[in-house]
């Protein structure tokens, strides 16, 4: 069964839709605007992470977890201009008992602190939770993000606690508040 929306999702300023090969030169310009902007919050990234050709297999992949029902990437498009201003991805989805997945975003420096992620993630968790029928979202985040925090809580993410030295971010490891978001239809 394709894990992905027929069409696009949509809210007042933003439009996601599943990413594709085409997105390539689109997300080159995002990497390359918002590069220092991303960089305290990511992996270190080797120089040809930024290549057009490794950001259209890249995308390729993605299109191809989605399309398995193991992941659901999306693109933010600005609705007026169609610029691409973040993404968001569901990942890691694991089916049986469990039933939940991992959400990762991010967006365009230029647009922070206008609501846009807020406005996405709202529509794009609704989607997870009654389309793909999904439990439970995790989002984790380095203590230091107060943006994403912020953000998280204000979407009902609750914290469940820290976890020490959880991911290697821009070339050491580092703590992550661990939170998740429950299917408010499927608490019975």
């Amino acid at each position: 069964m394709a894990c992905h929306p027929d069409g696009e999702l949509s809210t007042e300023r933003v439009i996601l839709r599943v990413v594709n090969e085409g997105d390539a030169n689109a997300f080159l310009s995002y990497y390359a605007a918002n590069r220092a902007h991303l960089q305290p919050w990511e992996p270190a990234r080797p120089e040809s992470f930024h290549d057009l050709d490794a950001i259209t297999e890249r995308l390729r992949a993605m299109a191809h977890q989605t399309a398995a029902g193991n992941a659901l990437h999306l693109v933010l498009l600005e609705r007026e201009s169609g610029e691409l201003i973040g993404d968001c991805n569901f990942t890691n989805v694991i089916r049986g008992p469990f039933q939940a997945c991992h959400l990762g975003f991010s967006i365009a420096k230029a647009v922070e602190g206008q609501g846009l992620m807020r406005e996405a993630l709202t529509t794009a968790t609704s989607y997870v939770f009654r389309t793909m029928g999904l439990h439970r979202i995790m989002a984790n985040y380095r203590p230091e993000n107060t943006r994403s925090g912020l953000l998280l809580a204000r979407l009902g993410f609750e914290k469940e606690g820290v976890a020490r030295s959880y991911l290697k971010i821009n070339g050491a490891w580092a703590d992550h508040v661990l939170t998740s978001l429950l299917n408010p239809d499927d608490l019975g």
